[in-house]
């Protein structure tokens, strides 16, 4: 009964990410790291465990989500942002081995939270005028947070955000474009996952346990989309994200209490 407790709401949690992909509640993406992290974490799993069984999970999300945006994107993003993301990759997998697992926790918690103030304050942001013209300058620094942020909690997501909001695309393309985005940073994660042993046998067994949930999320959201209007579970979204990174920054881990 302990562990079916965890495990529910990790699997709550994966099925988020089926959701997001399918277009509803974009923010359920940043949400599902803290929660799946406070599961295994009530169970006495590393942080780092919880980063290793979501990828392969956040990987067949992606797929769902480039076969129904296929060729609605802007590809030219990729050239300014994917340098930076694979040398932030590299030196994200390099610091979460220097970090205990408190200090890993407080960092997704801090990211989940900044995740949360983005959101708020992003329209005001962005009221300039006038579209902005991609480049390296400003597209290198925007991946290379990217891929640390992407490395410690799968959270990429404000900093391809600030890249891509601005270029004004239509929602269709910035959608998609955001997907490809996602999907090239993903698969970039994958080996160095491995080689650093974030993603093991372990890691892959979990994944496969939860991999039923993310076509049974999309087709969810999908269906959520066609019946509901996104605004208030948005903020909803944000309310729990918020609450679950400061939980992960201040513990104690509070799922533990569904394990007594």
């Amino acid at each position: 009964m302990q562990e079916f407790s965890t495990t529910l709401i990790a699997a709550l949690a994966v099925l988020f990410i089926g959701l997001s992909k399918a277009g509803f509640g974009g923010g359920l993406g940043m949400l599902t790291t803290p929660l799946c992290v406070l599961a295994f974490g009530a169970e006495g799993r590393a942080p780092s465990y919880a980063i290793g069984v979501l990828l392969p999970l956040l990987c067949a999300g992606d797929a769902f989500s480039l076969w129904h945006y296929w060729g609605k994107w802007e590809r030219k993003n990729l050239k300014y942002l994917l340098p930076g993301v694979a040398v932030g990759v590299v030196i994200g997998v390099r610091l979460i081995g220097r970090f205990s697992a408190r200090e890993l926790n407080v960092a997704i918690g801090v990211l989940a939270v900044l995740f949360v103030v983005f959101q708020l304050v992003k329209e005001n942001i962005f009221k300039a005028e006038g579209a902005f013209a991609p480049n390296h300058w400003f597209g290198v620094p925007c991946g290379l947070g990217a891929g640390v942020t992407s490395t410690f909690a799968h959270g990429a997501g404000p900093l391809v955000s600030l890249f891509l909001i601005p270029q004004q695309l239509s929602k269709e393309i910035y959608v998609g474009t955001t997907v490809l985005v996602f999907t090239w940073i993903n698969w970039i994660k994958l080996p160095f996952f491995a080689a650093h042993d974030i993603i093991t046998r372990d890691t892959l067994a979990a994944s496969a346990a939860f991999l039923p949930l993310i076509p049974a999320g999309v087709w969810l959201g999908v269906w959520l989309n066609r019946k509901f209007s996104e605004a208030v579970f948005l903020k909803l979204v944000y309310v729990l994200t918020f609450l679950t990174g400061v939980q992960l920054i201040i513990g104690p881990n509070l799922a533990r209490l569904f394990r007594q």
